[in-house]
């Protein structure tokens, strides 16, 4: 079935992620709790096609993460911005990218580095993204973004770089999670607003906690 190969082909992804990506997941992740710690923000931008909306705002997962916002967010030094170009090339994310770092800001871009080969720089500096980020995480996704061929189908099928980057995002919560707590910082995590008690708890709670601490 196609669900198997489907399957399949998950599996041998996030194990890609897994055994090439540790070092840098584990990077990222000490970069948020870093910045967190000293006072910094940590904003998502889009990340293909919106699996930021994952981890903003939700049961189970920290209140330190908040979405980016181009016309009303302010960056400032200390901060740290998340985006994504799967390609590496989309022009509107490698102009924040070149732009944010110009100002200091820390930048983590996923970016699938086989698909980034494949094509050549938009950017007037001749440079895709993993070339002037920060820390560069490789989503691992195949070039042209889609994993599987299908008799009687021309296009290949089933996106790779979303699964991995939540896969990805959620891997360096973790690290960032337990180096705060490592550190002395207690970092809020939200219940989930529908369950008995829990939109009352992160109002009451998290929400307070995090507008005097900052996590």
């Amino acid at each position: 079935m196609l669900m198997d190969r489907y399957q399949q082909a998950v599996d041998e992804l996030l194990l890609k992620v897994r055994t090439t990506q540790r070092e840098n997941i584990i990077k990222a992740g000490e970069l948020v709790a870093n910045a967190v710690e000293n006072g910094g923000k940590i904003y998502l931008s889009s990340i293909c096609h919106s699996i930021e909306m994952d981890l903003i705002y939700r049961g189970g997962g920290p209140i330190f993460y908040k979405k980016f916002d181009k016309d009303t967010t302010e960056l400032k030094k200390g901060d740290v911005l998340f985006l994504s170009s799967v390609s590496g090339r989309t022009e509107s994310v490698v102009n924040l990218a070149y732009d944010s770092v110009e100002k200091g800001i820390t930048v983590i871009a996923f970016t699938s580095m086989e698909y980034a080969a494949a094509v050549d720089p938009v950017h007037p500096s001749g440079k895709k993204l993993y070339e002037i980020a920060t820390l560069t995480l490789d989503n691992c996704a195949p070039a042209a973004e889609a994993m599987l061929e299908v008799e009687g189908i021309e296009a290949r099928f089933a996106a790779a770089s979303g699964v991995a980057s939540n896969h990805i995002m959620w891997n360096l919560t973790c690290v960032a999670v337990e180096k705060m707590l490592k550190d002395g910082y207690t970092p809020g995590i939200l219940k989930s607003a529908n369950f008995p008690g829990g939109n009352d708890y992160n109002k009451t709670v998290i929400e307070p906690h995090y507008d005097e601490f900052g996590w």
